[in-house]
Parts: structure tokens; sequence; C-alpha cells
């Protein structure tokens, strides 16, 4: 059991590292598609045309916005599609949600895309910058929480090499095994609820 939420512990902080890394490449992505999808749509493009070139884009854009893309080709509906990427293709979901929200827009209401697309774009690159500055200032606390995190085990070891056998005690019979299995839950907890208060901090 201890093993066990050893390894959900560290699964689930690489889990969450590999996502946010997935998320801002997504989100830097999109806004660059963005940018040159508006300069093809004022330069006289049709939607269709500039969404064709999104596979020249980074792999994490071309994937976001290839349903669009297709949508478009075909005369479907493209925020539909959009919106559908959603679910299909992880990755700044949420800048998707609200390029979709915008392109909506844009066609119920007649509105000209690309000064429509700008205002996502501006709005993406800002979320990036400033979820890079609260991430950048977050270093310290979560230094602190990995340390903190730490603590149990760097006690464990510091007793056993004064002759104390703290490892002893938690193989030794079944409360030291219960004390192991409930010190790595509270551990675990500890961990869980300090990234999860870390996370809210950064905008999204």
């Amino acid at each position: 059991m201890a093993g066990v939420l050893l390894a959900i512990t560290v699964g689930r902080a690489r889990a969450a590292r590999a996502a946010l890394a997935v998320e801002t490449s997504g989100a830097a992505e999109l806004a660059d598609a963005l940018r040159r999808i508006t300069d093809e749509l004022r330069a006289g493009s049709h939607p269709a045309t500039a969404l064709a070139g999104v596979t020249a884009d980074g792999p994490i854009a071309a994937r976001l916005l290839a349903p669009a893309a297709t949508a478009a080709r075909l005369g479907d509906d493209v925020p539909t599609a959009l919106r559908r990427s959603l679910q299909s293709a992880p990755g700044a979901t949420a800048e998707l949600a609200r390029l979709a929200a915008a392109w909506s827009l844009a066609e119920r209401h007649g509105v000209p895309l690309a000064d429509v697309l700008v205002g996502v774009h501006d709005d993406i690159r800002w979320r990036v910058r400033f979820s890079a500055g609260v991430r950048a200032l977050l270093a310290g606390p979560r230094a602190t929480a990995g340390v903190l995190t730490a603590l149990p085990g760097l006690g464990v070891v510091l007793g056993q090499l004064l002759g104390a056998d703290p490892i002893g005690v938690l193989r030794g019979g079944p409360l030291g095994q219960a004390l192991l299995v409930v010190g790595l839950g509270l551990v675990a907890a500890g961990r869980a609820w300090t990234d999860q208060i870390l996370r809210r901090a950064v905008p999204r």
C-alpha cells in the first residue's frame, strides 16, 4: 500500500508537469497560428484557405485546428468543429474554447473575422505571459513544498544514521506498517493539496 501511494504521488506530479508543458506550448502555438491566419485574412484570403495552412504551424496547433480546417473546406460549421477539438485533442483547450466563441460571434453578428481573431490572439498572448510570470513567482513556494514533502523521508534516514532504527520499527510489526501507510498517505494528501493551491493561482 505504501508503494502504491508513493507511485501514485510521483505519477500525478509527472503527469501534471507534462500537462502543463503541453498546455503552455499549445497556447503559444495557437497564438502564432492565429497571427498567421489573421494576416492571411487581412490580405484577402478566404477563411478556409487561411485555416488550410495549419499544417505548417506547430504540431499542437495543427492538431487543435485540423477539424476546423476540414469543416471550413467542406462548408461546415467551424465553431462546432473547434468545440469538438476540446474533447479529442488535449492542449490549450481554454484558448480553443475562446476561439470557438469568437468565431461564432463573428459569424452571428457579421463582425470582421480578422478583427475578432486579433482580439483572441492578444488575449492568449497576454495570458501566456502572465501565467509564466505567476509561475516564476511561485517557484519559491513550489520549492518549499518539495522540501516539506521530502522532510519525513529525510527524518527516517537521519534516524537510521543515528542508530534509532526507524526502518526496523516501520517494518517490524502491524503498528509500524500501519504508521508507514498513514504517514505516506498524509504526505501524499499534503502534496496534492499544495499542488492544487498553487495550480489555482495560475490564471487560465
